[in-house]
Protein backbone atom coordinates (compact mmCIF):
# COMPACT_ATOMS: atom_id res chain seq x y z
CA UNK A 1 0.00 0.00 0.00
CA UNK A 2 1.34 3.16 -0.97
CA UNK A 3 2.10 5.82 1.54
CA UNK A 4 -0.72 8.53 0.82
CA UNK A 5 -3.02 5.03 0.83
CA UNK A 6 -1.62 4.86 4.29
CA UNK A 7 -2.61 7.84 5.48
CA UNK A 8 -5.70 8.25 4.12
CA UNK A 9 -6.78 5.36 6.21
CA UNK A 10 -5.22 6.65 9.56
CA UNK A 11 -7.34 9.65 8.90
CA UNK A 12 -10.61 7.43 8.11
CA UNK A 13 -9.47 5.46 11.23
CA UNK A 14 -10.10 8.59 12.91
CA UNK A 15 -12.98 9.19 11.40
CA UNK A 16 -14.42 6.28 12.96
CA UNK A 17 -12.54 6.80 16.15
CA UNK A 18 -14.88 10.45 16.49
CA UNK A 19 -18.10 8.66 15.22
CA UNK A 20 -18.84 7.81 18.59
CA UNK A 21 -19.20 11.42 19.92
CA UNK A 22 -22.37 12.76 19.09
CA UNK A 23 -25.20 14.87 20.18
CA UNK A 24 -27.39 12.05 20.66
CA UNK A 25 -24.98 10.34 22.27
CA UNK A 26 -21.23 9.02 23.55
CA UNK A 27 -21.33 5.74 22.86
CA UNK A 28 -18.69 2.85 22.74
CA UNK A 29 -18.03 1.03 19.86
CA UNK A 30 -16.44 -2.29 19.83
CA UNK A 31 -14.79 -2.43 16.80
CA UNK A 32 -12.72 1.17 16.60
CA UNK A 33 -8.76 0.37 17.20
CA UNK A 34 -7.02 1.00 20.32
CA UNK A 35 -10.73 2.09 21.95
CA UNK A 36 -9.36 1.29 25.31
CA UNK A 37 -6.85 3.16 25.71
CA UNK A 38 -8.34 5.89 23.96
CA UNK A 39 -12.09 6.36 24.38
CA UNK A 40 -12.44 7.79 27.96
CA UNK A 41 -9.11 9.77 27.41
CA UNK A 42 -10.93 11.65 25.20
CA UNK A 43 -14.33 11.57 26.98
CA UNK A 44 -12.42 13.59 29.94
CA UNK A 45 -10.51 15.94 27.18
CA UNK A 46 -13.97 17.63 25.89
CA UNK A 47 -15.11 17.72 29.64
CA UNK A 48 -11.53 19.91 30.08
CA UNK A 49 -12.01 21.87 26.85
CA UNK A 50 -15.89 22.62 28.53
CA UNK A 51 -14.17 23.89 32.02
CA UNK A 52 -11.64 25.88 29.93
CA UNK A 53 -13.63 28.26 27.71
CA UNK A 54 -17.34 28.43 28.45
CA UNK A 55 -17.92 28.92 24.75
CA UNK A 56 -17.08 25.41 24.21
CA UNK A 57 -20.34 23.96 24.85
CA UNK A 58 -21.21 20.23 25.21
CA UNK A 59 -23.35 20.90 22.44
CA UNK A 60 -20.81 22.72 20.24
CA UNK A 61 -17.67 20.12 21.02
CA UNK A 62 -19.63 17.44 19.65
CA UNK A 63 -20.94 19.25 17.19
CA UNK A 64 -17.86 19.82 15.77
CA UNK A 65 -16.78 15.94 16.29
CA UNK A 66 -19.69 15.02 14.27
CA UNK A 67 -19.09 16.92 11.57
CA UNK A 68 -15.01 15.68 11.13
CA UNK A 69 -16.14 11.91 11.49
CA UNK A 70 -18.36 12.34 8.36
CA UNK A 71 -15.88 14.77 7.01
CA UNK A 72 -13.34 11.76 7.52
CA UNK A 73 -14.88 8.88 5.41
CA UNK A 74 -12.56 7.17 3.18
CA UNK A 75 -14.15 8.12 0.45
CA UNK A 76 -14.22 11.98 1.37
CA UNK A 77 -10.31 11.90 1.48
CA UNK A 78 -9.91 10.24 -1.63
CA UNK A 79 -11.55 12.12 -3.91
CA UNK A 80 -10.30 14.99 -2.35
CA UNK A 81 -6.41 14.16 -2.34
CA UNK A 82 -7.07 13.22 -6.19
CA UNK A 83 -7.31 16.49 -7.44
CA UNK A 84 -3.76 17.82 -6.40
CA UNK A 85 -0.69 15.90 -7.45
CA UNK A 86 0.79 15.30 -3.68
CA UNK A 87 3.41 13.58 -2.61
CA UNK A 88 6.39 14.87 -5.40
CA UNK A 89 8.04 17.05 -3.57
CA UNK A 90 10.77 16.28 -0.35
CA UNK A 91 8.75 16.42 2.86
CA UNK A 92 8.77 19.86 4.46
CA UNK A 93 7.95 20.71 8.22
CA UNK A 94 4.57 23.55 7.99
CA UNK A 95 4.14 25.71 10.62
CA UNK A 96 0.28 26.03 11.17
CA UNK A 97 -0.61 28.79 13.47
CA UNK A 98 -4.29 27.91 14.87
CA UNK A 99 -7.10 30.40 15.62
CA UNK A 100 -9.12 29.58 18.99
CA UNK A 101 -12.72 30.89 17.59
CA UNK A 102 -14.61 27.44 17.60
CA UNK A 103 -13.62 23.42 18.83
CA UNK A 104 -10.85 21.97 16.29
CA UNK A 105 -10.49 25.11 13.79
CA UNK A 106 -7.09 24.36 13.31
CA UNK A 107 -7.69 20.71 12.17
CA UNK A 108 -8.16 21.16 8.36
CA UNK A 109 -4.53 22.69 8.25
CA UNK A 110 -3.66 19.97 10.70
CA UNK A 111 -4.95 17.39 8.04
CA UNK A 112 -3.87 19.02 4.94
CA UNK A 113 -0.42 19.21 6.04
CA UNK A 114 -0.30 15.49 7.43
CA UNK A 115 -1.87 14.21 4.10
CA UNK A 116 0.85 16.06 1.90
CA UNK A 117 3.06 14.29 3.11
CA UNK A 118 4.66 16.77 5.35
CA UNK A 119 5.44 17.15 9.36
CA UNK A 120 3.22 19.64 10.93
CA UNK A 121 4.53 22.11 13.63
CA UNK A 122 1.57 23.54 15.26
CA UNK A 123 0.79 26.17 17.43
CA UNK A 124 -1.93 25.96 19.37
CA UNK A 125 -4.87 28.96 20.48
CA UNK A 126 -4.85 28.74 24.17
CA UNK A 127 -8.81 28.64 23.59
CA UNK A 128 -8.68 25.17 21.76
CA UNK A 129 -5.58 23.82 23.29
CA UNK A 130 -7.02 20.38 24.58
CA UNK A 131 -8.49 18.09 21.73
CA UNK A 132 -6.06 18.06 18.74
CA UNK A 133 -2.93 17.15 20.72
CA UNK A 134 -4.84 14.03 22.06
CA UNK A 135 -6.41 13.37 18.45
CA UNK A 136 -2.54 13.62 17.47
CA UNK A 137 -1.87 11.02 19.67
CA UNK A 138 -4.84 8.58 18.51
CA UNK A 139 -3.30 9.02 15.07
CA UNK A 140 0.69 7.90 15.68
CA UNK A 141 -0.94 4.86 17.14
CA UNK A 142 -2.86 3.97 14.06
CA UNK A 143 -0.11 5.10 11.51
CA UNK A 144 3.06 4.92 12.91
CA UNK A 145 4.97 7.05 10.22
CA UNK A 146 2.90 9.86 11.84
CA UNK A 147 5.20 9.81 15.04
CA UNK A 148 7.48 12.39 14.49
CA UNK A 149 6.00 14.26 12.21
CA UNK A 150 3.63 15.98 14.62
CA UNK A 151 5.07 18.62 17.21
CA UNK A 152 3.24 21.52 19.06
CA UNK A 153 4.92 24.22 20.66
CA UNK A 154 4.09 26.90 23.05
CA UNK A 155 7.06 29.15 22.41
CA UNK A 156 8.86 30.82 19.48
CA UNK A 157 8.68 29.18 16.34
CA UNK A 158 11.37 27.04 14.67
CA UNK A 159 13.11 25.31 11.87
CA UNK A 160 10.04 25.15 9.46
CA UNK A 161 10.18 25.49 5.65
CA UNK A 162 6.54 27.13 5.35
CA UNK A 163 3.51 28.98 7.46
CA UNK A 164 0.03 28.60 7.35
CA UNK A 165 -1.32 31.67 9.75
CA UNK A 166 -4.81 32.07 10.93
CA UNK A 167 -5.64 35.59 13.08
CA UNK A 168 -7.12 38.90 12.89
CA UNK A 169 -6.42 41.42 10.28
CA UNK A 170 -4.32 43.01 12.97
CA UNK A 171 -1.83 39.70 13.77
CA UNK A 172 -2.02 39.22 9.66
CA UNK A 173 0.06 42.58 9.23
CA UNK A 174 2.63 41.07 11.62
CA UNK A 175 2.03 38.06 10.38
CA UNK A 176 2.59 38.93 6.64
CA UNK A 177 6.04 40.43 7.85
CA UNK A 178 7.44 38.02 9.89
CA UNK A 179 7.23 34.96 7.48
CA UNK A 180 7.86 36.96 4.33
CA UNK A 181 11.04 35.08 3.71
CA UNK A 182 8.75 31.76 3.53
CA UNK A 183 6.00 30.06 1.29
CA UNK A 184 3.07 31.11 3.51
CA UNK A 185 -0.62 31.36 3.77
CA UNK A 186 -2.33 34.00 6.20
CA UNK A 187 -5.79 34.54 6.67
CA UNK A 188 -7.40 37.40 8.20
CA UNK A 189 -10.89 37.81 9.76
CA UNK A 190 -13.55 37.06 7.02
CA UNK A 191 -17.48 36.88 7.87
CA UNK A 192 -20.33 35.17 6.09
CA UNK A 193 -23.58 37.02 4.19
CA UNK A 194 -27.34 35.72 3.80
CA UNK A 195 -29.12 37.18 0.88
CA UNK A 196 -32.74 37.15 1.36
CA UNK A 197 -35.20 38.44 -1.39
CA UNK A 198 -39.15 38.13 0.68
CA UNK A 199 -39.56 34.30 -0.77
CA UNK A 200 -38.29 32.55 1.76
CA UNK A 201 -40.30 29.61 3.34
CA UNK A 202 -40.40 29.11 7.43
CA UNK A 203 -38.18 26.31 6.96
CA UNK A 204 -35.34 28.55 5.53
CA UNK A 205 -35.26 30.69 8.00
CA UNK A 206 -34.95 27.85 10.73
CA UNK A 207 -32.53 26.58 9.03
CA UNK A 208 -30.53 30.37 8.50
CA UNK A 209 -30.71 30.21 12.56
CA UNK A 210 -28.00 27.37 12.28
CA UNK A 211 -25.96 29.17 10.14
CA UNK A 212 -26.71 32.17 12.72
CA UNK A 213 -26.66 30.77 16.04
CA UNK A 214 -23.92 27.95 15.86
CA UNK A 215 -20.92 28.09 18.35
CA UNK A 216 -22.37 31.74 19.14
CA UNK A 217 -21.81 33.16 15.96
CA UNK A 218 -18.54 32.64 16.32
CA UNK A 219 -17.19 31.20 13.36
CA UNK A 220 -15.93 33.00 10.25
CA UNK A 221 -19.03 30.60 8.37
CA UNK A 222 -21.18 32.08 10.96
CA UNK A 223 -24.16 34.59 9.85
CA UNK A 224 -23.32 37.90 10.93
CA UNK A 225 -24.85 40.06 7.63
CA UNK A 226 -28.43 39.88 5.87
CA UNK A 227 -28.78 41.61 2.90
CA UNK A 228 -32.77 42.44 2.29
CA UNK A 229 -34.86 44.23 -0.49
CA UNK A 230 -36.36 47.77 0.76
CA UNK A 231 -39.14 47.94 2.94
CA UNK A 232 -38.31 44.66 4.22
CA UNK A 233 -40.57 43.01 6.81
CA UNK A 234 -38.78 40.81 9.23
CA UNK A 235 -41.36 39.40 11.07
CA UNK A 236 -40.63 35.94 9.24
CA UNK A 237 -36.97 35.96 9.61
CA UNK A 238 -37.95 36.65 14.02
CA UNK A 239 -40.22 33.36 13.63
CA UNK A 240 -37.58 31.78 12.13
CA UNK A 241 -34.94 32.67 14.60
CA UNK A 242 -37.60 31.91 17.63
CA UNK A 243 -36.34 28.14 18.01
CA UNK A 244 -32.79 29.23 19.20
CA UNK A 245 -34.05 31.14 22.42
CA UNK A 246 -32.22 28.98 24.54
CA UNK A 247 -29.00 30.08 23.92
CA UNK A 248 -29.90 33.21 25.92
CA UNK A 249 -29.90 30.83 28.88
CA UNK A 250 -25.87 30.85 28.31
CA UNK A 251 -24.64 33.21 30.81
CA UNK A 252 -21.42 34.65 28.38
CA UNK A 253 -23.92 34.98 25.69
CA UNK A 254 -26.83 36.25 27.88
CA UNK A 255 -23.78 39.07 29.21
CA UNK A 256 -22.94 39.96 25.78
CA UNK A 257 -26.61 40.22 24.72
CA UNK A 258 -27.12 42.58 27.79
CA UNK A 259 -23.67 44.91 27.11
CA UNK A 260 -24.31 44.98 23.38
CA UNK A 261 -27.69 45.78 23.98
CA UNK A 262 -26.79 48.97 26.55
CA UNK A 263 -24.23 50.36 23.56
CA UNK A 264 -26.99 50.12 21.09
CA UNK A 265 -29.34 52.60 22.87
CA UNK A 266 -27.67 54.49 24.95
CA UNK A 267 -26.18 55.45 21.14
CA UNK A 268 -29.24 55.73 19.92
CA UNK A 269 -28.90 53.33 17.49
CA UNK A 270 -32.32 52.03 15.62
CA UNK A 271 -32.15 48.01 16.76
CA UNK A 272 -34.95 45.16 16.57
CA UNK A 273 -34.67 42.60 18.74
CA UNK A 274 -36.41 39.60 20.49
CA UNK A 275 -35.27 38.74 23.97
CA UNK A 276 -32.06 36.98 22.49
CA UNK A 277 -31.02 38.79 19.23
CA UNK A 278 -30.59 42.00 17.91
CA UNK A 279 -30.38 42.88 14.16
CA UNK A 280 -28.95 46.53 13.29
CA UNK A 281 -28.62 48.32 10.48
CA UNK A 282 -25.04 48.58 9.32
CA UNK A 283 -22.56 48.75 6.71
CA UNK A 284 -19.66 46.75 8.33
CA UNK A 285 -19.86 42.82 7.91
CA UNK A 286 -18.40 41.99 11.42
CA UNK A 287 -21.36 42.23 14.23
CA UNK A 288 -20.90 41.69 18.00
CA UNK A 289 -21.71 38.21 19.81
CA UNK A 290 -25.98 38.53 19.64
CA UNK A 291 -26.34 40.93 17.14
CA UNK A 292 -26.58 40.14 12.78
CA UNK A 293 -26.36 43.29 10.73
CA UNK A 294 -28.77 44.22 8.13
CA UNK A 295 -28.24 46.57 4.55
CA UNK A 296 -30.84 47.07 1.80
CA UNK A 297 -29.89 46.05 -1.73
CA UNK A 298 -32.03 48.10 -4.48
CA UNK A 299 -31.15 45.31 -7.16
CA UNK A 300 -29.70 41.72 -7.46
CA UNK A 301 -26.91 42.40 -10.10
CA UNK A 302 -25.76 45.22 -8.13
CA UNK A 303 -25.55 43.29 -5.19
CA UNK A 304 -23.28 40.81 -6.78
CA UNK A 305 -21.37 43.03 -7.80
CA UNK A 306 -20.73 44.73 -4.61
CA UNK A 307 -20.52 41.07 -2.78
CA UNK A 308 -17.65 40.73 -5.28
CA UNK A 309 -15.82 43.74 -4.60
CA UNK A 310 -16.02 42.82 -1.18
CA UNK A 311 -14.91 39.10 -1.25
CA UNK A 312 -11.87 39.61 0.75
CA UNK A 313 -14.54 39.82 3.65
CA UNK A 314 -16.59 37.22 2.86
CA UNK A 315 -16.52 33.75 3.56
CA UNK A 316 -19.32 32.46 2.57
CA UNK A 317 -22.99 33.69 0.65
CA UNK A 318 -26.03 31.77 1.93
CA UNK A 319 -29.04 32.52 -0.63
CA UNK A 320 -31.26 30.36 -2.44
CA UNK A 321 -30.47 31.22 -6.26
CA UNK A 322 -28.59 33.86 -6.31
CA UNK A 323 -25.36 33.16 -6.38
CA UNK A 324 -23.09 30.32 -8.41
CA UNK A 325 -21.12 29.83 -5.18
CA UNK A 326 -23.60 30.47 -2.33
CA UNK A 327 -24.18 27.98 0.38
CA UNK A 328 -27.86 26.64 0.53
CA UNK A 329 -29.63 27.89 4.36
CA UNK A 330 -28.25 25.75 7.42
CA UNK A 331 -25.25 24.37 5.63
CA UNK A 332 -21.99 26.57 6.52
CA UNK A 333 -20.82 24.74 9.88
CA UNK A 334 -20.69 21.51 7.32
CA UNK A 335 -17.76 22.22 4.73
CA UNK A 336 -16.90 19.92 2.65
CA UNK A 337 -12.89 18.78 3.09
CA UNK A 338 -12.51 21.08 -0.77
CA UNK A 339 -14.04 23.86 1.13
CA UNK A 340 -11.14 26.24 1.48
CA UNK A 341 -11.01 28.52 4.11
CA UNK A 342 -10.86 32.59 2.41
CA UNK A 343 -10.94 29.91 -1.15
CA UNK A 344 -7.00 29.56 -0.62
CA UNK A 345 -6.76 25.57 -1.88
CA UNK A 346 -4.10 24.90 1.03
CA UNK A 347 -3.49 21.04 -0.68
CA UNK A 348 -2.22 23.25 -3.89
CA UNK A 349 -0.19 25.26 -1.76
CA UNK A 350 1.67 21.93 -0.12
CA UNK A 351 1.87 20.31 -3.06
CA UNK A 352 4.14 23.35 -3.98
CA UNK A 353 6.33 23.75 -1.56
Amino acid sequence: MDKIQQRIQAFTKLGDFLSQFSRKSIQKKDAIPYNDLFFDGFKHQLKIAEENNSWFTKDNLLFACENWSEALSEENIKNWVSKENLGKNKPKTVAVIMAGNIPLVGFHDFLSVLISGHSVLAKLSSNDKHLLPFLAKYLEYVYEDFKGKISFTEGKLEGFDAVIATGSDNTARYFEYYFKDKPNIIRKNRNSVAVLTGNETTEDFEKLSNDVFQYFGLGCRSVSKLFVPKDYNFDDFFRGMFNKQEIINNVKYANNYDYNKAVYLMSEFDILENGFLMIKEDDSYASPIASVFYEYYDDLDNLKIKLYEDREKIQCIVANGFHENEIPFGQTQHPQLWDYADSVNTLEFLAKI
